[in-house]
């Protein structure tokens, strides 16, 4: 994460009077099941979608489902900002959405199975109502009916 001290003029005023939330507890809920048995899902804000869906607008607070059977190559990156350099997730997009190596780990038995979906949502949103109102909690709905039991997030 980048020191404020080191950002642009423009991102350190913009950073400085973000309307940030504070939150007096944390949803934080301990594993009831040992890794190698659970079934995790992937999360990224990389705003990656996929050719047939619909790309991201700025703030948009919707998301996209991404099914397991999705090449990582087939991706595309949605999120642009000048704020940080995107060179590494262009190369490797499992920088930020580590489907392979989380493939990887089913394989080995680390995990106990990946989802038959995961997520993409747009980084840098601004207004985040709609999303802490409505889009994530519709998400977290949905993992819930899938039986996942872990969710790996990538923010970006």
């Amino acid at each position: 994460m980048a020191s404020l001290r080191t950002l642009d003029q423009i991102y350190r005023f913009f950073m400085q009077f973000y309307p940030g939330e504070r939150y007096l507890s944390s949803p934080h809920t301990p594993m009831s099941l040992p890794l190698n048995e659970c079934k995790v899902a992937l999360i990224t804000t990389a705003g990656y979608y996929l050719a047939n869906q619909k790309p991201f607008e700025k703030n948009d607070c919707t998301f996209r489902e991404i099914p397991n059977t999705t090449q990582i190559q087939d991706l595309i990156i949605g999120h642009r900002s000048d704020a940080y350099d995107e060179t590494g997730m262009e190369t490797d997009p499992n920088l930020v959405f580590p489907l392979d190596r989380f493939r990887e780990l089913e394989t080995k038995g680390k995990i106990g199975s990946l989802n038959h979906r995961h997520f993409g949502f747009m980084g840098s949103i601004t207004r985040p109502k709609p999303l802490i109102q409505k889009t994530a909690p519709e998400v977290a709905q949905m993992l819930k009916t899938d039986g996942v039991n872990v969710v790996f997030l990538t923010p970006v």
